[in-house]
């Protein structure tokens, strides 16, 4: 197949968005604080004991009743969720997350609020967010805490979040190299893990596309903070 791609001058297939077939335009901006992305991540909360992914389905199931008696309206154990909401900055791949109980418009205006101090306490002054068309992202209050700070919004093309690739790939790293990574017996015990994991992901984690070095290699507060 590479072979047929590179005779032809095509692209390979991990290369084209899936939507249209067409070669995905990649682009990095040329300072921190120049464009951020931001987005949330829904993850299922683990029960105590641990969920099926570690256990039989049964012994999941039965680990879920003893952790709560809230119940859906059919009778299933509540235990919820998490949404992790993360800005990740386009040109050092640096990520501020946090876990929330929900997605609302006022939980990802007073998560960008903090995320904004954290890259001002680091002296990267952000210029424009890009999300994509979730609704608190629409709302007038997430457009009003932007235009508060003097931030532009900007926001993907409908049925095109690949153009938010970026942080949505963190999300996908995130996934696989903590919380599926291992198996927990709770909520509690996966959350623990969280801080270090992130810390090690911006200071110490080789990124390809940043030559194999970690996001903080590319903010000139964090530099040589990460050997």
């Amino acid at each position: 197949m590479h072979r047929v791609l590179a005779r032809y001058r095509l692209a390979r297939l991990r290369h084209l968005d899936r939507a249209t077939a067409l070669p995905i335009r990649r682009y990095e901006h040329d300072r921190p604080g120049e464009l951020v992305h931001v987005d949330v991540k829904k993850l299922g909360n683990i029960p105590d004991g641990g969920g099926h992914r570690i256990t039989d389905r049964q012994t999941g199931h039965h680990n879920r009743k003893a952790t709560t008696t809230a119940r859906y309206k059919h009778g299933k154990p509540k235990i919820g969720y998490s949404y992790l909401h993360t800005a990740l900055d386009d040109h050092s791949r640096l990520a501020y997350t946090e876990i929330l109980p929900d997605e609302t418009k006022e939980t990802a205006a007073a998560f960008w609020l903090r995320a904004h101090a954290h890259f001002r306490g680091l002296g990267i002054t952000v210029r424009r967010v890009l999300t994509d068309n979730g609704s608190c992202y629409k709302s007038f209050l997430w457009r009003d805490t932007l235009t508060g700070l003097g931030i532009t919004h900007k926001r993907t093309r409908p049925y095109r979040p690949q153009t938010n690739g970026k942080v949505e790939r963190f999300h996908r790293t995130l996934a696989d190299e903590w919380a599926y990574s291992r198996p927990y017996t709770s909520e509690t015990e996966r959350r623990h893990a969280f801080a270090p994991w992130l810390h090690a992901y911006n200071h110490h984690r080789a990124h390809t596309a940043l030559g194999g070095r970690p996001p903080a290699s590319r903010v000139p507060n964090l530099s040589g903070q990460y050997n």
